[in-house]
């Protein structure tokens, strides 16, 4: 994260005249210091003569040393600057072809005066400088807590079932620590930091999605869209929505946090499409996870379109088609309507992974498919009814 080291204000003093010759061959030169009395680099250095607008520039070298030849006798405007820094200070000056007299700048002596002349300006500075450092402070702590967790998390995927619990006891005082670290980050993040507070809401956000707060972290990320849109951002607004979907006993709320998890794929998409398959795969996932198949099929059909070499979107669509597979009976028979595109999502599964544990899965499915279907790809297997 970029520190500015003088704080968000500029200084702009211009002093009263102030006399500084030239050598005999019309030079302006002199040593700039920094807050702390050190050589100050690659600070520029404008010169302008204030008649003629004429404009000379020039740096500070590593030892903080600047100079400037071929200057006519003439009054100037000397500005000092570095971006970086917000560092922004201008001089008058008399140059004249008799005198010579350096021109020494030192960023202490320049707060110093600051601080005498705008004493509330300083104690803003101030102010915000111990909520610049309380924010780093806090959201180092919550990186520290979110790195303790990830072991943690790949331990429990292969950890037996009774030591389960004491590891997800353990992340989550991890995600609570987290959370708890970042929210204060936030609280002292300094409102026109738009990229420091943005960056601090997204691991506020991540911490609060692997704790399985998902409103909170939807909330969260939209948050820090509003201060700047990534498509990064959008695409865990849409994995949270759709984990919050599933959750819901209602239907009518479980499809409008579907459809916003959906707008949400398609506004990281046009920020950058390459993040189209991830993103509708997340939702095809969590809805396959919790068992709403049929669900599933419009956002897995669109991961699919976007990357028709990923084997597991296509096995994982043929899983949602074949759920919505109809029956009727007739007769003795049993009629087996299975939906347009099952077969070939299963096919494009082995085709994509011929030799991986996935394709005999698929081929094992499309065999017993095609069985239903008589070896043809849209309906009728006929089998005695019991």
């Amino acid at each position: 994260m970029k520190r500015v080291l003088y704080g968000c204000w500029a200084l702009a003093l211009v002093l009263a005249l102030a006399t500084v010759a030239a050598a005999q061959n019309d030079q302006l030169g002199g040593k700039v210091l920094d807050k702390d009395g050190n050589p100050y680099p690659d600070v520029t250095v404008q010169i302008k003569n204030t008649a003629t607008g004429q404009s000379y520039t020039t740096k500070t070298d590593k030892g903080g040393n600047y100079v400037q030849l071929g200057i006519s006798a003439g009054l100037y405007d000397v500005t000092f600057t570095n971006e970086k820094d917000n560092l922004n200070y201008t001089v008058r000056v008399q140059i004249s072809a008799d005198q010579e007299n350096p021109l020494n700048v030192s960023v202490k002596d320049l707060l110093a005066r600051n601080a005498i002349a705008n004493p509330e300006a300083e104690k803003k500075h101030a102010e915000e400088e111990n909520k610049f450092k309380a924010m780093k402070e806090h959201f180092q702590n919550g990186i520290n807590a979110m790195n303790d967790a990830a072991p943690l998390r790949e331990q429990l995927k292969t950890a037996a079932a009774d030591q389960k619990g004491a590891i997800q006891d353990k992340l989550n005082a991890d995600y609570t620590t987290a959370i708890n670290e970042f929210e204060q980050a936030e609280q002292s993040a300094g409102q026109k930091e738009v990229k420091n507070h943005a960056l601090v809401l997204a691991h506020l956000g991540e911490a609060y999605e692997y704790a399985g707060k998902y409103d909170d972290a939807a909330a969260t990320f939209q948050k820090a869209i509003d201060l700047q849109p990534q498509a990064a951002f959008y695409t865990h607004v849409s994995t949270n929505m759709a984990n919050s979907a599933v959750a819901q006993t209602d239907p009518k709320v479980r499809d409008q946090k579907l459809a916003d998890a959906g707008a949400n794929c398609d506004k990281a998409v046009a920020l950058d499409p390459s993040l189209a398959a991830m993103c509708w795969k997340n939702i095809g996932i969590i809805l396959s996870n919790k068992g709403l198949l049929p669900q599933a099929v419009a956002p897995l059909q669109k991961a699919a379109q976007a990357s028709p070499k990923d084997a597991q979107t296509w096995y994982l669509l043929g899983s949602a088609l074949a759920a919505t597979i109809e029956t009727k009976q007739e007769g003795d028979k049993l009629i087996y309507n299975i939906p347009p595109g099952t077969l070939d999502a299963y096919e494009n599964c082995v085709s994509n992974s011929p030799n991986s544990p996935l394709a005999a899965q698929c081929q094992a499915a499309l065999d017993g498919l095609k069985q239903l279907a008589g070896g043809e790809d849209v309906t009728v297997k006929n089998r005695k009814h019991k």
